[in-house]
């Protein structure tokens, strides 16, 4: 699997992640839970977005 898709992957398993953890956070009513959930969230899109642009470069 190229380094891009994995990225791609990973940057999106982040995000669900993160929405997960943030959407509990609130729930429960955890600010730092919130928070690091979505520092997470934000993290992932920013490796999915990595991931695109490396698909991009890497197509000849």
């Amino acid at each position: 699997m190229k380094p891009s898709t994995k990225d791609e992957i990973a940057g999106k398993v982040h995000e669900v992640k993160g929405n997960i953890r943030e959407k509990v956070g609130h729930v429960t009513n955890d600010p730092d839970l919130e928070g690091a959930g979505l520092g997470e969230k934000i993290a992932g899109k920013i490796q999915k977005k990595i991931g695109q642009i490396e698909k991009i470069i890497e197509k000849p």
